[in-house]
């Protein structure tokens, strides 16, 4: 789903503009961004909960010329679906 479908959806069910419905897609998808930032997870019932990961610094391997590269730590996020997600599908 992109945030054009999400809009859209939006706009349908609460019968407002395209540019408002667009809008309120950036907002929600901005909202989860921060929260992810600010506390690390986020959960939205019944569809699943995403949790920032970090990950450890590791060896790798650079397909074009197999030479050995030092990969730096990050973080990732996770999604692990709902019970009621697992149901559906």
């Amino acid at each position: 789903m992109t945030k054009a479908v999400l809009a859209a959806v939006m706009m349908n069910a609460a019968d407002i503009s395209g540019v408002a419905a667009a809008r309120a897609a950036n907002d929600v998808m901005a909202a989860i961004v921060e929260e992810l930032k600010t506390k690390g997870r986020f959960t939205l019932p019944g569809f699943g909960t995403f949790t920032v990961r970090t990950t450890k610094a590791r060896k790798g391997i650079n397909p074009r010329t197999t030479a050995p590269i030092k990969i730096k730590a990050g973080k990732t996020v996770r999604f692990k679906p709902s019970p009621t997600l697992k149901g559906i599908i």
